[in-house]
């Protein structure tokens, strides 16, 4: 088997074990729209249908990331799949990125149901450009809360790695401000937002369409970057510790 068909195998497979899971579909798919719809279309008319557009995309592509990887991985660990995925002559590497190409793949579905309900019902309207630059904004900024939800799996039972991603996914969604403008919440609770990477990810799409609080993107680059950097060395150092 080439390698290409090897890591082909391995998503294919990854994939099809979640989309026969709908305790894990409905839920990934149908809340990021549910809320979207209700507090940025139907509650508020449409107003600001655009700026919580993309803090629900962003709040919408967290999910998939961290509780593929956590459950699925506590998961692995307990029942021993892991240990003899590492034990197999397949390359480790495709087991990841097998399970980021399904976080990917759900990620770009929830985009487009979220796009296709602001432009048809919240009568969001952006360039071509916009659209797509957002898109590839929220896909890449998947990284970070892939790998937060990569160590919480290599940490957790596969009782327990379901409930601490919920302790950890609602309230940084929360404090990011993703469910509601931060302007609205007091101000040492604004300031309190910059130490989540969902808060600077959700900046990055709002600048898109130029509704950010006008702080350089390279700020918000740099914590990503940090953030992802630290998290991928907890992850080395907690798999050598397997």
């Amino acid at each position: 088997m080439s390698g290409l068909s090897l890591y082909y195998k391995e998503a294919r497979y990854d994939l099809l074990s979640i989309v026969r899971t709908p305790a894990f579909v409905l839920p990934a798919l149908a809340f990021p729209l549910m809320f979207y719809l209700f507090f940025g279309v139907f509650f508020r008319g449409g107003a600001g249908a655009d700026y919580l557009l993309v803090t629900y995309s962003c709040f919408g592509i967290m999910g998939p990331a961290m509780f593929n990887f956590a459950a699925g991985i506590a998961s692995d660990r307990a029942h021993g799949w892991l240990t003899l995925k590492q034990l197999s002559p397949m390359p480790f590497s495709a087991y990841l990125l097998g399970k980021l190409s399904t976080s990917l793949v759900f990620s770009m579905v929830i985009l487009l149901l979220l796009f296709s309900a602001g432009a048809l019902l919240g009568k969001v309207e952006l360039h071509t450009s916009q659209w797509l630059l957002l898109a590839l904004t929220m896909l890449l900024g998947t990284l970070p809360f892939a790998l937060l939800g990569l160590l919480l799996g290599l940490s957790l039972s596969d009782k327990a790695a379901p409930g601490v991603v919920n302790l950890l996914y609602l309230p940084m969604a929360f404090l990011s401000g993703l469910w509601l403008p931060l302007f609205l919440f007091p101000g040492w609770l604004q300031q309190l937002a910059w130490i989540w990477p969902s808060f600077h990810l959700s900046q990055l799409g709002l600048k898109v369409i130029a509704q950010d609080q006008g702080v350089a993107i390279g700020w918000h680059l740099l914590v990503l970057l940090v953030t992802t950097l630290l998290l991928a060395l907890a992850c080395a150092r907690r798999f050598r510790q397997l």
